[in-house]
């Protein structure tokens, strides 16, 4: 059982919500995400995975495409 399964708190500035998914801190601060705390992992609620999301969406097209060169 997963710290996303017990019910942690998102880890966006000022959110208190629970988080749905677990994603790389680093990725999420460069998504343009405030982060609080410490640790390798960033928890993100519905809310802001989604706005993580639209941020990564280009680079991970770029991503992709290497990928299958």
């Amino acid at each position: 059982m997963g710290r996303v399964e017990k019910g942690i708190q998102c880890s966006v500035a000022g959110c208190k919500e629970r988080a749905v998914r677990s994603v790389s801190r680093e990725r999420a601060v460069r998504s343009g995400l405030k982060i609080e705390g410490e640790g390798r992992k960033a928890y993100l609620c519905r809310e802001h995975y989604k706005d993580y999301k639209k941020a990564l969406k280009d680079e991970m097209k770029v991503m992709r495409m290497r990928w299958r060169a």
